[in-house]
């Protein structure tokens, strides 16, 4: 398989899921307090929007590179 063929793929599944979920969240560690070997550590949530405009261009984007990239055979 083609490198762009691939990067396109990548791009429609990405768009897809970006438009299906609307975003995504993860975990971030902080400290919040250090007391000489005392530590604390704090995991605060943070989302993630992925707006329609990006999911949708993506789609399309990973469209014309398997329309374009698939032209090359040599």
């Amino acid at each position: 398989m083609q490198a762009t063929k691939l990067i396109g793929v990548l791009l429609i599944v990405a768009g897809t899921l970006g438009l299906v979920y609307g975003g995504f969240s993860y975990t971030e560690e902080s400290t919040a307090a250090k007391i000489g070997s005392v530590e604390i550590n704090v995991d605060q949530e943070k989302q993630v929007n992925v707006p329609m405009w990006a999911g949708v261009g993506s789609i399309v984007a990973g469209a014309l590179l398997l329309l374009v990239g698939g032209g090359r055979r040599r």
